[in-house]
């Protein structure tokens, strides 16, 4: 029987009204019986060549209509099942095309060539990227010659030396040798950001090729990590980002919000939420965030954060530009703030990693705070802690769903709390 689709679930397939399931379909598609898809009004071609190969994406299919629908849906239906009854719900936001400023990649070895990319769907295969329309033009520029240095990286590593083994074979004129490292991207004040985890670069030769690479295509930093931490190797001048206008020292592998126009949207909500609030505790606050912004509004902020780097960052710029920023390092799995500790503060703001953070959730539903504000980048662990505020009396005024991840079945929030 044909069926219509007539909702993206959770993970990107298509749902039809009897439960049947279908992959790269819009809302309004047809689904025959023979499995075969008739395309309906939502349904786009895909911008990108690499789509249903490309573990990247899941949602190119939809228009932007289609799309906004998704990730607030994705965000009421979290909270729908808990129960949360939140009383209003915002107009979702959707990062455009080419904004992602930063990404986390796999380079490995094929077939005589180095391929650059993510992985394929529901596979360990590296999908070599001729383009991203996701991502910043910036960072997919940087892609073509990066595979020509690690090749020539590639071809520097050492062999193994095995002792009472007889030595490998030499490697033919355009063999490579096996090649796997982790790449990650991110665009800084300075430009971008280049960190290179699984290759070392222990000649001469191979350095002077990372600093003519670094020096020619402008990087902001490079860095290789060979298993024993970082190590800098190009850095004209310190790299920085950003927030709320306070330039913030970026460290190795520190985490931004996926773009900048998403982190406008999520720190505005915070601001506005909490406009007035004479003390704040940013939990989980990273580089600052949430916080730098708050104390430009008048508040004072005590940052928590457990990563050490961007702790030191946080509390570099903080007193750098005398904001009424303090920051803390503390880390609040092991070590969440007790109800007694919150009780000082007029509200606290939350951006926990995906995973929650229940174990503090915990000690805020005990306090007396009275507002609550919880950036989530999972609508599932955010709805699992939510349902504990509400639990101890706090209401679910608002909700704001953000799609950073643009195509993506990952989806972002802010929400706020306030106890009666």
């Amino acid at each position: 029987m044909d069926e219509p689709i007539i909702r993206i679930a959770a993970k990107g397939d298509g749902v039809t009204a009897s439960g049947r399931f279908a992959w790269g379909v819009a809302p309004g598609d047809t689904l025959r019986a023979d499995g075969t898809v008739e395309w309906g009004p939502h349904h786009v071609a895909p911008p990108c060549r690499h789509f249903s190969q490309c573990g990247g994406c899941q949602l190119q299919q939809l228009d932007e209509e289609s799309l906004a629908r998704f990730v607030e849906a994705r965000v009421a239906n979290a909270s729908a099942s808990q129960e949360l009854g939140a009383q209003a719900i915002a107009p979702p936001h959707v990062s455009p095309p080419g904004s992602r400023r930063r990404a986390s990649l796999r380079a490995e070895s094929s077939q005589g060539r180095v391929v650059i990319g993510y992985r394929e769907a529901k596979s360990h295969r590296v999908v070599e990227l001729a383009e991203c329309p996701v991502l910043h033009p910036d960072l997919v520029a940087i892609l073509a010659p990066l595979r020509k240095l690690l090749i020539r990286l590639g071809q520097g590593q050492e062999a193994p030396k095995l002792r009472g083994k007889p030595k490998p074979k030499p490697l033919g004129k355009h063999a490579l040798p096996k090649l796997a490292a982790d790449v990650e991207l991110t665009l800084t004040d300075q430009g971008v950001d280049l960190a290179i985890k699984g290759l070392s670069a222990d000649s001469l030769v191979l350095a002077e090729a990372l600093l003519d690479f670094a020096r020619s295509h402008g990087l902001a930093r490079l860095s290789l990590d060979s298993g024993y931490g970082a190590e800098v190797v190009w850095e004209p001048e310190p790299a920085t980002v950003t927030l709320s206008g306070v330039s913030v020292p970026f460290p190795p592998g520190g985490f931004l919000q996926a773009t900048q126009d998403g982190e406008a949207v999520l720190v505005a909500a915070a601001r506005e939420w909490l406009a007035g609030c004479g003390t704040v505790a940013d939990l989980f606050s990273g580089l600052g965030t949430f916080a730098f912004a708050l104390a430009q509004d008048g508040a004072k902020v005590l940052a928590v954060e457990a990563a050490r780097e961007a702790h030191l960052a946080c509390k570099t710029a903080a007193g750098r530009q005398q904001l009424p920023v303090h920051a803390l390092h503390r880390d609040l799995f092991r070590n969440p703030l007790l109800a007694e500790e919150l009780d000082r503060f007029a509200a606290v703001l939350l951006d926990p990693p995906r995973a929650g953070a229940r174990e503090q959730v915990e000690r805020i539903a005990a306090s007396a705070v009275g507002r609550v504000v919880y950036v989530s980048c999972n609508p599932s662990s955010w709805a699992r802690d939510a349902a504990l505020l509400v639990e101890a009396g706090y209401v679910l005024k608002e909700l704001r769903p953000v799609g950073q991840f643009r195509w993506s079945t990952h989806v972002e929030l802010a929400s706020l709390f306030v106890r009666p």
